[in-house]
């Protein structure tokens, strides 16, 4: 296939990114993996990287490959995912991959429609047994969930999301717990405007500053 035909059926995939499909034989995001899936034919992964996954926060980080150009990254997140999204598309997503590292980034999503904050640990603890049983010793980083001024009224569920997933993950091995809930208030524990686009849920490039800066020294070099 020469390179503008690639181009042009690269273009094709990705402009149907974004569409959903709500027939019933096709979970959420279908459409989004099996775009995924159709890229990486024509542009193989590399081999062995860290994988970054999860929803959004994941997949719009700014200037992505100019901050982690050190290492061997590929982006894999999804916008919109739930906990228990990611890990119906582990086989598609994460294992095939084999990744040295994971980075991950779940729960803020599911904060909309949990009921509590249990239920939101219950997901993820799901989805990190699920991982751990192809990946058994493989390091893993989660990103605590953030606080996003749009969802201010859902941050005390956040907060103890977070603490839950902190104490559980201290129980166990091959994976930290990274804290950038705290790092993005201000010196009040108010949530920073700043930080954010003007959806007030989305980063900038500031926001995704403290990211780097807190995340970089955990990553595991070439």
């Amino acid at each position: 296939m020469s390179k503008i035909l690639k181009k042009i059926f690269l273009l094709s995939l990705l402009a149907m990114a974004g569409l959903q499909s709500f027939s019933q034989d096709k979970p959420p995001f279908w459409n989004d993996v099996k775009t995924i899936q159709e890229y990486d034919k024509i542009y193989a992964p590399p081999k062995d990287p860290i994988l970054f996954v999860g929803s959004s926060s994941i997949r719009l980080w700014v200037d992505f490959v100019k901050t982690f150009k050190n290492y061997t990254v590929l982006n894999r997140g999804i916008g919109g995912a739930v906990t228990s999204d990611i890990d119906r598309y582990l086989d598609q997503i994460v294992f095939p991959y084999h990744p040295k590292q994971i980075v991950l980034y779940v729960g803020e999503n599911d904060i909309l429609s949990a009921p509590d904050a249990e239920t939101v640990f219950n997901s993820f603890e799901k989805l990190y047994a699920h991982i751990r049983t192809q990946l058994p010793s493989t390091a893993i980083v989660y990103l605590a969930m953030k606080g996003s001024p749009s969802r201010k009224q859902h941050q005390d569920k956040v907060v103890k999301a977070n603490q839950l997933i902190r104490d559980f993950i201290k129980q166990q091995q091959h994976i930290v717990f990274l804290d950038i809930y705290a790092p993005m208030l201000d010196k009040t524990g108010e949530m920073q405007p700043r930080l954010f686009k003007n959806d007030m849920l989305h980063m900038n490039l500031d926001g995704y500053k403290i990211w780097n800066g807190l995340l970089i020294p955990h990553l595991l070099k070439d």
